[in-house]
């Protein structure tokens, strides 16, 4: 009896090959075998494989490992998980504090792509990244102090991440960032700095940490296509104490002014909310901007500026009307 098994048949194959070369004919490509989570076999084996790799004691084999690792989980929501599961994160942190900027350019921008996941973020926290990410801010190369700066946004949008971020002393770095950095660099740095300062004690810590005279610079550098995030930061600030004191001067009142007459729509929606921030706590402000001019300002926005612009700079009339700062 002959037996069951099948084996290949070459000649067939080099049949078919030949008549789809004559005929110009592409054959469909083979799909990987999928398992029942709707992931192929051939991508967890290559997970697994580069995981086991981060801990390899050959330096070219474990870069090579994170360098793929950074890329898959650029790629699609589904390798940041499997990469999670399989135990890439934990070796990843570690590797943050290799003595090598390019492994740790490479470590620090695959955490950012692995936090993009929300139970990666708790993840990436738990295993202690936050210091390490901290320090590679100070001292890495331009790109991985940007990608650190984008790690942490990334990061501080949980509650509890924003506390670390901010007990680990993370805020002065990206306040230098701010000012030193890239165009890149500053923008990274601003989106951080935005979602740290919702928290209220960052929000002195920024203040200590030269914040404001940073943000003023990104007004004054309108090429630097930055005002309406400088503005959103001096929002949150003006909701902190030390902050109105700091930014409610009059040269920044007169700069508010200045945009509200001459800024986009967006950024006159941004000007008016700091102005009205800051009038609510201190009508002297509302009395300096009208000094400066802003009252015909306001009036148009009523009736031309977006919806928020016409709601914020209606507030801003009712306030003077009630301080009796006009008719």
């Amino acid at each position: 009896m002959g037996h069951l098994s099948l084996a290949s048949n070459f000649a067939l194959r080099n049949l078919i090959q030949e008549w789809c070369e004559k005929n110009n004919y592409e054959l469909p490509k083979k799909d990987a075998c999928l398992g029942s989570d709707g992931v192929s076999a051939e991508l967890k084996e290559e997970i697994s494989s580069l995981v086991q790799n981060l801990s390899s004691c050959e330096f070219e084999v474990r870069r090579e490992a994170i360098k793929k690792i950074r890329m898959l989980a650029k790629e699609n929501p589904d390798n940041r998980i499997l990469i999670a599961n399989y135990g890439g994160i934990p070796p990843l942190v570690q590797l943050l504090s290799y003595q090598d900027p390019n492994i740790q350019e490479h470590t620090v921008t695959a955490l950012l792509n692995l936090s993009i996941d929300e139970t990666n973020k708790k993840l990436v926290a738990r295993e202690g990244a936050i210091p390490a990410i901290v320090k590679i801010l100070q001292h890495g190369t331009n790109e991985a102090r940007e990608n650190s700066a984008a790690a942490l946004f990334s990061l501080s949008m949980l509650d509890e991440n924003k506390v670390l971020i901010g007990a680990s002393n993370g805020i002065r770095p990206l306040v230098h960032l701010l000012q030193n950095g890239t165009i890149r660099g500053k923008k990274d740095a601003a989106t951080a700095l935005f979602n740290l300062s919702l928290n209220q004690t960052n929000k002195s810590r920024a203040i200590k940490a030269g914040i404001i005279p940073a943000l003023l610079h990104l007004l004054e550098e309108k090429n630097l296509g930055m005002i309406d995030e400088a503005l959103s930061i001096f929002l949150l600030l003006a909701s902190h104490p030390e902050g109105r004191n700091e930014i409610g001067k009059l040269s920044f009142i007169k700069t508010l002014v200045e945009i509200i007459r001459n800024g986009t729509p967006k950024n006159k929606e941004c000007a008016l909310s700091v102005l009205l921030q800051l009038g609510l706590h201190n009508s002297s402000i509302i009395l300096a901007a009208l000094q400066y001019g802003v009252y015909e300002h306001l009036v148009e926005l009523t009736k031309s500026g977006t919806n928020r612009a016409q709601r914020k700079a209606n507030s801003i009339l009712q306030h003077m009307s009630k301080y009796g700062h006009i008719p």
